[in-house]
């Protein structure tokens, strides 16, 4: 236990520099964004507490990049009553049910295939570059048809998000496994073939152990493609609740500010379930622990 420590306070030095860094830069950079269209306001007339583009960057009512007095005037409009279905952490978690439900049935279709994949290499060769090719169609452009083929079943609302968020992120799930059932050692294997093993035996014991790094390394990154499947489905289709429906409406509205604070609130829940499932790496594989 005390070998973690070093390592995860050297692992929060270099993010904390970068974050100050960032924070260091913001001021300039959205001065820099925004004298261009404070001085086109003032050019045409419209009344501004501010006589120069450069003081009027900070007021401008719809910014490109909005000031830090504006992002923290919008994230207090946005999410209260926290309650309420129209605030923010009411949606983030809708979103966040979404994403954890299509990263389930990502995970059981990816392991699934995974099984079938290692299991038989005339599979491989016949279905992988299928799976490749699902990934290639944008999620713009099926998640409306998804939407419309499932509500034929009666599957509407919640559920149909959590799919076409699976659809996306089953895919490195999938590849990871495989990778992880393969990546027992040979010697190992003889030995399991020296003591007579079933195949069963074979894979409870040593093939799932063997892949479960490689998992755990997947379900990060499908975490993440589920979040953004999840995203534009609610975008894509008829929804009345989600980060997606309020970035669909405040786009509508060309709210920035609004626009900015939501996507703050997507990358927290990013972070958020990436850490989520480190977590449960850190718990299933203790051995693994550095």
């Amino acid at each position: 236990m005390t070998t973690l420590r070093p390592s995860r306070a050297a692992g929060l030095g270099p993010m904390l520099i970068v974050a100050l860094i960032a924070a260091a830069l913001y001021w300039p950079l959205m001065l820099a964004a925004n004298v261009g269209p404070a001085g086109r306001t003032l050019a045409s007339g419209a009344e501004l507490d501010c006589k120069t583009a450069l003081a009027c960057a900070s007021q401008l009512r719809n910014p490109v990049v909005p000031a830090p007095a504006q992002l923290s005037q919008g994230f207090v409009r946005l999410s209260t009553p926290v309650t309420s279905p129209l605030a923010l952490p009411y949606n983030v978690g809708v979103t966040a049910g979404e994403t954890l439900l299509g990263l389930l049935l990502a995970t059981v279709t990816g392991i699934g295939l995974a099984l079938l994949l290692v299991a038989s290499r005339a599979f491989e060769r016949a279905t992988l570059p299928w799976l490749v090719a699902s990934q290639t169609v944008p999620v713009v452009a099926i998640a409306p048809m998804l939407a419309v083929l499932l509500g034929q079943y009666g599957v509407q609302g919640f559920l149909p998000k959590a799919i076409i968020a699976a659809y996306i992120a089953f895919f490195p799930v999938a590849v990871g496994m495989s990778r992880g059932l393969r990546s027992a050692d040979s010697l190992h294997l003889d030995l399991m073939r020296t003591y007579h093993a079933s195949p069963a035996q074979t894979y409870r014991w040593l093939r799932f152990p063997a892949s479960l790094p490689h998992l755990f390394t997947a379900l990060k990154v499908a975490v993440t493609s589920a979040l953004v499947g999840s995203i534009v489905a609610e975008i894509s289709t008829i929804s009345f609740s989600g980060l997606g429906k309020m970035l669909a409406e405040n786009s509508r509205a060309s709210d920035t500010v609004a626009l900015w604070v939501i996507m703050g609130y997507g990358a927290v829940l990013g972070v958020t379930l990436v850490a989520l499932v480190n977590a449960l790496e850190r718990w299933v594989t203790p051995w693994s622990r550095r």
